[in-house]
């Protein structure tokens, strides 16, 4: 034990103000020949004790830099650990460069840390490896592929943690691949073994299994899995997750024709998607609402919700393509300072490696134009289409809409002299939602379509117009919605051992327990009672 704190020790005393330089100087080793030459000096031992330094906490630049210096001063030694410490190198630089989504290089760089496996009996490390392959083919759909070298690094895995990740990844290829029965068998061994290890991304596995039983059509099954990765996801604060399991909650009830249950999910991803600038998932959540509006009819909601995933679909394409130009000049500047450390190049030939470099990004960046001016082409032709669609389908169904106008209104001549104009309509619609926010009044049994009016100081039937108009629901349904959330709300906050469902009716508002029941049903899709069975269950566990 004491061995090993003097070792500690000296790590930190001589990775300590390499490290503090970098952070002042933004990891710019390029610029400072003294840093360079003092990494020279350095023994592979401590290249690779720094390099491990840096690449657990993150900063990938100087820990390529350490790595790729260590590589090429150790490959070439015959000692069996050495080697060992050799493909861990290739294995981590190689994770480098896949989060930076240069996956050729990746790949290439997980293929020679394989070969030198050979050299190296050891089969826990080339597990490592066929994982991280596995992923690889995984990113570009090849789930047959990504599932053949899961198995090979099942085969030789002994460590438990690599056990569940490994588990979890062949039982999501399954999936991909319809093989239902090898999946669940994959993610129920998973699982297993997590209780004894206690995997800190537990909600990847249970958004796996989610996603098994709704491909089997087992709906309340998958609706429990996707609340309880919901859950696993809030312990350890990863809202993108949220976001993205609330999204596919909301697409499997889009699947099974529950549409209010769809909106509501997917609602509740919107806003953490957009409070976490989630633009992948905000376009999802778009699409999924444009085509539950043109299911209902709404031809003109379809098509608003439509143009905001157009416009989000270009924002995120956007982004990818910054990214990658991001991508291509970070793997420049880190080409050129690893050049540095192994040779220390003079000055003109940096210079000449800078215009080719340029000149490889001009090349890209032209194709990458050329490539968004035919998506954009495309686009325009396929949005024009889509409005003549619409209009087409407008002019052919305003007799239906007319003929089923009693069905949305029971009075059409309710409203038609009202006095109430769009700019008084959308006052008295602010002062509606933020009186609806205020559970202590909501909740109470006697509050009514009458007593809201006094409260925002109007009369009943302008309240009514303008839920009717606005909202497109009766204030029943307006109000029995914001009640479920706020039961939602008591179930995870309450000590659940102590209240039961009527309980729990009473408190926001219902005054009939069989009345709340089928309203949470058919707002969220599951009954209160296997609500509340699942987050008892969550607690206990």
């Amino acid at each position: 034990m004491l061995t090993m704190l003097k070792k500690s020790f000296l790590i930190f005393i001589f990775c300590f103000p390499i490290f503090v330089f970098c952070q002042k100087n933004n990891l710019d080793l390029s610029k400072n020949k003294e840093i360079l030459l003092k990494l020279e000096q350095y023994s592979p031992q401590q290249l690779y004790d720094m390099a491990n330094v840096f690449f657990d906490r993150w900063a990938f630049d100087t820990a390529l830099f350490c790595y790729n210096r260590f590589i090429g001063m150790a490959k070439k030694n015959p000692d069996i650990e050495q080697q060992k410490k050799v493909i861990d190198a290739l294995n981590k630089t190689a994770g480098i460069y896949y989060y930076m989504s240069d996956y050729r290089t990746a790949y290439e760089l997980f293929i020679k840390a394989l070969n030198q496996c050979e050299n190296v009996d050891d089969p826990a490390v080339k597990s490592k490896v066929y994982a991280n392959i596995g992923n690889i083919y995984a990113r570009f759909k090849k789930d047959d592929l990504a599932k053949n070298y899961y198995e090979m690094a099942l085969d030789l895995c002994s460590d438990s943690v690599s056990m569940v990740v490994i588990l979890n990844n062949l039982g999501d290829a399954c999936l991909e691949l319809g093989e239902l029965d090898s999946a669940f068998f994959y993610l129920n061994k998973s699982l297993q073994i997590n209780e004894t290890v206690h995997y800190s991304n537990l909600h990847l596995i249970l958004n796996t299994m989610a996603a098994y039983y709704q491909k089997s059509e087992r709906y309340d099954t998958a609706a429990y899995y996707y609340h309880w990765s919901l859950n696993e996801a809030k312990k350890v604060n990863r809202e993108d997750k949220e976001a993205e399991y609330l999204s596919s909650l909301g697409k499997m009830f889009y699947e099974i024709h529950k549409r209010d249950s769809s909106l509501f999910y997917v609602g509740l991803s919107n806003e953490i998607a957009k409070r976490n600038n989630l633009l992948d998932i905000m376009s999802e959540n778009y699409l999924i609402m444009s085509k539950i509006e043109e299911t209902r009819g709404d031809i003109w909601s379809a098509f608003w919700h439509f143009k905001k995933y157009e416009n989000l679909k270009d924002s995120v394409l956007n982004v990818e393509i910054f990214g990658d130009i991001h991508q291509l000049q970070r793997l420049y500047e880190v080409s050129k300072t690893n050049q540095q450390i192994e040779e220390l190049v003079i000055e003109q030939q940096i210079n000449e490696r800078t215009i080719y470099y340029k000149n490889i990004i001009q090349m890209i960046t032209l194709a990458v134009l050329i490539l968004v001016s035919v998506i954009l082409f495309f686009i325009l032709l396929q949005k024009r289409r889509l409005d003549n669609a619409y209009k087409t389908l407008f002019l052919k169904n305003i007799e239906i809409i007319e003929l089923q106008d009693h069905s949305h209104n029971e009075h059409p001549e309710k409203y038609k002299s009202s006095a109430l104009s769009d700019n008084m309509q959308d006052e008295l619609l602010d002062k509606i939602l933020t009186l609806m926010e205020d559970t202590t009044i909501i909740c109470d049994t006697e509050f009514s379509l009458d007593k809201l009016a006094d409260l925002v100081q109007s009369n009943q039937a302008y309240v009514s117009q303008v839920i009717n108009n606005t909202l497109k629901k009766n204030f029943r349904s307006f109000l029995n919605r914001y009640r479920i959330m706020e039961a939602q709300r008591l179930y995870s906050e309450l000590d659940t051992n102590k209240y039961t469902v009527e309980s729990v009716a009473l408190r926001v508002g219902f005054k009939s327990p069989s009345a709340f029941r089928s309203t949470f049903k058919e707002i969220t899709g599951v009954s209160p009672s296997f609500y509340l069975r699942s987050v008892q269950e969550q607690r206990a566990g």
